[in-house]
């Protein structure tokens, strides 16, 4: 009798914290957790119990070990002594190579291709559609395959190669342009170029207080340039041009000497670009047309101009609808370099995650390295995106 009753207010108690809303949700998504939490305990536990039944352990010092393979194109030293882990740095600045200079082409056609896309001339209008309609509808594979076949077909031997002035040479082995030795006063030049790029932002910043306070409008764009391009360019040559150029030459079968960029490289970046571009046109596309005409009608009465009003009405807000989706595409990119691997530019997928994983047999330790290092640049990609969509949405008063 007396169990029961000291039992009855324990029982009092938990009801009660069921029964409220936010109790309850608390203990739902920590019971949530504690379960996604065993399961994936289990199956890491289920994995390394499975191989060391067959004499496997898991362990990072395959990476320690020389790689005893050749990489076609590195940004930092490397040879086949290197050991798998540097191998495997390589790959990730190969495949960051291919995602950053990818958003950016992506960035800039697709932007143009969605501009195009609302444009009244009849024929701009329909080109730009049928691009798009073309590309996104055809499997990004197949646009590797195609512009590599192309390149590596179209170009001629190194013996026979198209010359540029005589500094740069294309071939179907790559593409060989001058290598820069820079000399102690070119840094000079660098600290005004990154010294015209703050000021480029303070200057930004500046005009647009004085046009929200007066009206008044600078010329924002030519003076940034200016400040970025132009003394930079006049110091470099004030300073004597302080960087010696490497010309490549021709020796025996091959270019030697300068910089080569690789027709793989090539053909991956561009495909990737332009595959992704028709995707990002019909976003561009959606997101100025959601803004209403009666905007662009205002400021026209206002005397703005059709460029002006594109920059300074339709764009920024239209930036607000375009950004979401517009991360999801770079996500895509990044993780669509992955193909890489079937035109043999080595990156993540190809170094790592291939030949290192067949050398070693550390099949579970090299995919998971794969997979937590794409985890890793989506993750990175999402917040910037993210951080930049908080910076420019409406503020409600």
């Amino acid at each position: 009798m007396n169990e029961a009753i000291a039992s009855q207010p324990q029982r009092n108690i938990v009801s009660r914290l069921w029964n409220d809303k936010e109790t309850r949700s608390v203990i739902i998504q920590i019971i949530a957790f504690a379960a996604i939490f065993a399961f994936f305990f289990f199956m890491v536990r289920n994995a390394i119990s499975n191989l060391e039944s067959i004499g496997k352990d898991i362990s990072l010092d395959f990476l320690s070990q020389p790689s005893s393979y050749d990489i076609s194109q590195s940004l930092i030293e490397y040879s086949s002594r290197s050991t798998h882990f540097r191998a495997m740095i390589v790959g990730i600045l190969n495949t960051l190579l291919v995602a950053v200079f990818g958003v950016i082409l992506a960035t800039l056609v697709g932007f143009l291709l969605g501009v195009l896309r609302l444009s009244k001339n009849w024929l701009t209008n329909k080109l730009a559609y049928v691009y798009i309609e073309y590309v996104r509808n055809v499997p990004v594979l197949l646009h590797i395959l195609l512009l590599h076949g192309i390149i590596v077909h179209a170009l001629p031997l190194p013996k026979n190669a198209i010359n540029l002035g005589d500094t740069a040479f294309l071939t179907n082995r790559g593409f060989f342009i001058p290598s820069p030795s820079f000399e102690p006063l070119f840094w000079v030049v660098a600290g005004l170029f990154v010294a015209g790029i703050f000021f480029s932002i303070w200057f930004s910043r500046y005009a647009h207080k004085v046009q929200d306070a007066t009206g008044r409008h600078y010329p924002v764009f030519w003076i940034n340039l200016g400040a970025i391009i132009g003394i930079p360019v006049l110091a470099y040559f004030i300073l004597g041009s302080p960087i010696i150029w490497e010309i490549p030459e021709l020796k025996g079968f091959n270019y030697r000497g300068g910089m080569v960029v690789r027709p793989e490289f090539v053909a991956l970046w561009i495909a990737l670009s332009l595959y992704t571009a028709a995707f990002i046109g019909e976003i561009v596309r959606a997101g100025i047309s959601a803004i209403s005409w009666g905007q662009s009608e205002a400021a026209a009465a206002l005397g703005l101009s059709r460029g002006r009003i594109l920059n300074l009405v339709v764009i920024p807000q239209a930036l607000r609808i375009i950004i979401p989706p517009l991360t999801s595409q770079y996500l895509n990119l990044t993780k669509n370099s992955s193909l890489a691997i079937a035109i043999g530019y080595m990156d993540i997928v190809a170094t790592i995650g291939g030949v290192t994983l067949n050398q070693t047999g550390r099949e579970m330790e090299s995919m998971t390295i794969v997979l937590l290092l794409y985890l890793t640049f989506s993750l990175l990609i999402s917040s910037f995106m993210n951080w930049y969509n908080k910076r420019i949405k409406l503020v409600e008063r």
